[in-house]
């Protein structure tokens, strides 16, 4: 029971970081989202066994996390959720690329561990990358910024209701694991004979609850369209905003900036 109001808590803790009133969050959807994407295709590109020329990337997730006021440690344990399937996608790395590569003088390292933490480092920063995105914008105003993408409306009605249906799901299976627990007290978790009709219950209760929140949301006139009285134009600070970020990221990918500054103090 505990387990799923955390569940339910850490959801919609995304989305009350994402209501602050800083810098961040008051930027306009669209340039964070178009930000956002090109970061992460900017650090997807570099190579394999490119480490240390990422290094500046981390710039940008420093910079949004002090100007959004985003508490680390909760943003941190969400991308951790990535590890098991980035473990498993490069498990083989260091055993079928196991030519050494010189990191230092004599010091060497098989090239598969090279590119085995490299494809850890892109998955962790793309990931925190998103989780930023959320955290300083809410659902709504993502999807209305992928509206203004011209991306189909019918993608962004089933992410929106995807999104929003995991809050109704989760608090229907918070009811009916305090009713069993209230009818069984001294048994401990469900009997798996009951999980095929719990589960049942579970998927009719939020059916029809959903039914109940869509049709209240056409009585109030939802029209699947994205209606607010927000101001949907660009202002400077979006524009220099967008203009430095991509500006930036591309200076990153095509000049190796830690090589350089390694340059210039020690002369060589």
């Amino acid at each position: 029971m505990i387990n799923i109001k955390n569940s339910i808590y850490k959801i919609r803790f995304l989305d009350e970081i994402s209501q602050k009133n800083t810098f961040i969050h008051k930027l306009h959807p669209l340039v964070k989202l178009i930000v956002s994407i090109f970061y992460i295709i900017m650090t997807v590109s570099y190579g394999k066994y490119e480490i240390f020329s990422m290094m500046p990337l981390l710039i940008y997730l420093v910079l949004v996390f002090n100007l959004g006021d985003i508490p680390l440690k909760p943003i941190l344990k969400r991308s951790l959720i990535v590890l098991p399937i980035v473990i498993g996608l490069g498990i083989f790395n260091p055993i079928l690329d196991n030519k050494p590569i010189y990191i230092f003088h004599s010091i060497s390292i098989s090239r598969g561990w090279v590119s085995y933490l490299s494809l850890i480092i892109k998955s962790f920063l793309s990931v925190i990358c998103a989780l930023l995105l959320i955290s300083t914008t809410s659902m709504d105003k993502l999807a209305k910024a992928l509206q203004q993408l011209h991306i189909p409306k019918i993608i962004i009605m089933q992410l929106l209701f995807t999104y929003r249906y995991i809050y109704v799901l989760l608090e229907e299976f918070s009811n009916i694991w305090t009713a069993y627990s209230l009818r069984a007290p001294n048994q401990s978790g469900i009997h798996y004979k009951l999980w095929g009709p719990l589960l049942g219950q579970v998927l009719i209760r939020t059916y029809d609850r959903a039914e109940r929140i869509y049709s209240a949301m056409k009585l109030r006139g939802y029209n699947t369209e994205f209606n607010n009285t927000e101001n949907d134009k660009l202002i400077l600070k979006d524009y220099i905003y967008l203009i430095f970020w991509i500006v930036f990221l591309l200076v990153v990918k095509f000049y190796n900036i830690p090589v350089l500054l390694g340059s210039i103090f020690t002369g060589a």
